[in-house]
């Protein structure tokens, strides 16, 4: 019994050690977890609190540097415009900004033009920087992308210069012309034939003007507000009567045809206006004693079917680097008969907007010395109200005429695309 009591005493005594000695154990390697380490002072700054939700909201490109250069935040923003790169802020200039601020504790900012990713073209990313210390350790830099936003600036102040050029052109027609009345009021020839020139520089700054409001309100109105079924005969009748008197001067024949009874759903004038102005550029673009026709049919596309409306002459043709920037407001092909004609250079820009606020599109195919096909593409009736709202803004675009640059199908020559 002795000695069996003596072993139940020594086993507790050491069932007691062992629990003892895990307790410590656990207790001091709890404690050294706890303890910072040298590797985490450097690596792992803290945030000031709120810093974090804050820069979370900014739509800026943000970005946090440690004392020594490394990335401590970054959004997701600052990585996609290649601002950081392996844990380092990839832009000298930028880097050099922090050092300064983190030195003499003063807020900076800059522009910059920075090489965009993934390119080949040396496109420049314009950005704003703005540089501010964050507490005692860290320097704050965020980063706004001014691209897109000199892109539009640019495009308007060049809109304003061409509108102020080609207003200017036929007002000092007109000008010159009054004077050389005056001075010929007693040759009655010479002011017919001043009076004349008078009418036609009028007629020049009339259709500019018109042009201008009709553009400005494709690119402002909604269309489908006063949406309705329109048959797409009676968008060609009209076309080809606006253009007979033309075409019938020039001995041009005009011929309509394809798939009848056919119905697009939206702006019945802005439509019209559209296929209009596609007609009026084949009769002015073609020779004497040619074809220009017209022909609608229907094309199955992913999203349901679409309506074609292909315009085609046997014109002059336009080359491949005209045809990267038809599209473009007052680019014309050929500038000189363009003045012969009273073109103004929005036709084309008006198209590419109603066709896209219908949710649409309009694309060219053409060769030089063969002739032109543009072929405007809506939405059949039932489709319409369903992509016109889920189609990008032309604007945002490139001001070249984005994807209109080719038609999906290689069109016939104009006398046999009809029927």
């Amino acid at each position: 019994m002795d000695v069996n009591a003596a072993v139940a005493a020594a086993a507790a005594i050491a069932g007691v050690l062992t629990g003892v000695i895990a307790m410590l154990a656990f207790r001091w390697s709890e404690r050294d977890q706890k303890r910072p380490t040298r590797t985490s002072l450097h690596t792992d700054p803290v945030l000031p609190p709120g810093v974090d939700t804050v820069l979370s909201v900014l739509r800026s490109s943000a970005v946090v540097l440690d004392e020594a250069d490394a990335v401590v935040k970054a959004s997701s923003a600052a990585y996609a415009l290649g601002l950081v790169r392996g844990g380092k802020l990839a832009v000298e200039p930028m880097l050099q900004m922090a050092r300064d601020t983190r030195r003499d504790g003063e807020i900076r900012q800059v522009e910059l033009d920075l090489p965009r990713r993934g390119t080949g073209r040396g496109e420049a990313l314009a950005v704003s920087a703005r540089v501010a210390p964050l507490g005692s350790r860290l320097v704050l830099l965020l980063v706004e992308d001014l691209t897109e936003a000199r892109r539009i600036e640019a495009v308007r102040r060049d809109f304003v210069a061409n509108v102020s050029h080609e207003l200017k052109t036929p007002v000092g027609a007109l000008s010159l012309l009054s004077e050389a009345v005056m001075d010929a009021s007693d040759d009655p020839e010479a002011v017919q034939r001043f009076a004349g020139r008078m009418q036609i520089e009028a007629t020049r700054l009339t259709n500019l003007v018109q042009e201008l409001i009709d553009l400005s309100r494709v690119q402002n109105d909604d269309p489908l507000e006063d949406a309705e079924p329109v048959r797409v005969d009676e968008l060609v009748a009209e076309a080809v009567d606006r253009c007979r008197h033309q075409a019938g001067t020039k001995q041009i024949t005009m011929a309509a045809g394809g798939t009848a009874d056919l119905h697009v759903w939206g702006n019945r004038g802005q439509l019209a206006a559209a296929l209009g102005n596609l007609v009026e550029n084949a009769v002015n673009y073609s020779p004497a004693r040619t074809r220009v026709g017209i022909a609608a049919r229907r094309v199955s596309a992913p999203g349901g079917d679409m309506i074609e409306l292909a315009v085609t002459d046997q014109g002059i043709g336009i080359s491949d680097k005209d045809k990267d920037r038809i599209f473009e407001r007052f680019y014309r092909v050929d500038p000189a008969r363009s003045r012969a004609t009273g073109g103004t250079g929005l036709g084309l820009a008006i198209v590419k907007h109603v066709a896209a606020s219908h949710g649409g599109e309009v694309t060219v195919w053409s060769a030089e010395g063969q002739g032109s096909t543009f072929t405007l593409r809506l939405p059949e009736a039932g489709l319409a109200r369903d992509r016109a709202g889920q189609h990008p803004d032309p604007d945002l675009d490139d001001e070249a005429g984005g994807s209109t640059e080719s038609s999906p199908y290689e069109p016939l020559p104009a006398p046999e695309v009809l029927p």
